[in-house]
C-alpha cells in the first residue's frame, strides 16, 4: 500500500465525522485534498455543509469541485476542521506548514470545536522536530527577526539550522504575503513553551507548532486506519 493510499483511507475515515449542516474548515496540502475530493462526492449527493478554506489553493479546488464555501466572518465558530500534518506526537502536538499555509490553518483550526488530522503512519513521531519547524515572519527586517529567533532557541538550549524558504529561485511568500524561515531543530521537547516564546518575538507572525488544538488523528497503515483520540 502506497503512502497516498494510506492517506486516502484516513481521509475517508475522517469523512464519517461530517454531519449535515456542519460548518467545516478545509485544510491545505496533498493529504487534505483527498478529504476535499471525498467530501465533494458527498456534496454532489446532497450533503449540506459550508466550508472555510485555509488557502487559495484549497479555495480553488473546493470551488472547482462544487463545495459550498463561506468565511470566518460569516461563521466565526466552526464545527470541525480536517487537515493533514507534517508530523504528530503522542500528545497530539503537530508540526504543520510544509505547504506554507500554517497561519490560516491555525486560525481556522482554533476556531473549530474539533480538529481532526489525517495522515499516513510515517507522520507519527516520538518527539517533534524531525520535520523542520516553519516560522512565518513579516518580510520587513527578516535578518533581525531571524537573529531573535536564534536567540530564543539558544535560550532553550536548542541547536538550530535556519533557512529562508525559497521557491522558484525567489523568497517564498504565503497567501498573506509573509516569508517563512524553516528551522531544523532535530528535537522539540516543549512544543507549547517554544511556540509561546517564538510568538513573543516582534516580526514573527506565527509558528507551525499546533499544541493543544488537535483532538483526533486518523492514521492510514497497510493494515487499515488507526484512530487516536485525545483524552479530554
Amino acid at each position: 500500500m502506497t503512502a497516498d493510499n494510506m492517506k486516502k483511507a484516513a481521509a475517508l475515515e475522517a469523512l464519517k465525522l461530517v454531519k449535515p449542516g456542519m460548518k467545516l474548515g478545509l485544510g491545505t496540502g496533498s493529504t487534505a485534498n483527498f478529504f476535499i475530493e471525498a467530501l465533494a462526492a458527498k456534496v454532489k449527493k446532497g450533503l449540506d455543509v459550508k466550508c472555510v478554506p485555509t488557502s487559495k489553493a484549497t479555495r480553488d479546488l473546493a470551488e472547482k469541485l462544487g463545495i459550498p464555501l463561506t468565511t470566518l466572518d460569516a461563521h466565526p465558530h466552526l464545527d470541525l476542521t480536517i487537515d493533514g500534518t507534517d508530523e504528530f506526537d503522542a500528545d497530539f502536538n503537530l508540526i504543520k506548514g510544509g505547504g506554507g499555509a500554517l497561519l490560516l490553518e491555525k486560525i481556522v483550526a482554533s476556531s473549530s470545536a474539533y480538529m481532526a488530522v489525517i495522515a499516513d503512519e510515517s507522520k507519527k513521531v516520538k518527539t517533534l522536530g524531525k520535520f523542520p519547524l516553519p516560522v512565518e515572519v513579516i518580510p520587513f527586517g527578516i535578518k533581525a527577526t531571524a537573529w531573535k529567533i536564534e536567540r530564543a532557541f539558544k535560550f532553550l538550549k536548542m541547536e538550530s539550522k535556519m533557512t529562508l524558504r525559497v521557491k522558484d529561485g525567489k523568497p517564498f511568500r504565503t497567501d498573506g504575503g509573509h516569508a517563512i524561515i524553516d528551522c531544523a531543530l532535530g528535537e522539540i521537547k516543549e512544543p507549547q513553551r517554544l511556540d509561546n516564546l517564538l510568538n513573543s518575538i516582534p516580526g514573527v507572525v506565527d509558528t507551525g507548532l499546533f499544541a493543544g488544538i488537535c483532538g483526533i488523528v486518523f492514521v492510514g497503515t497497510p493494515k487499515g486506519v488507526k484512530e487516536f483520540k485525545r483524552k479530554k
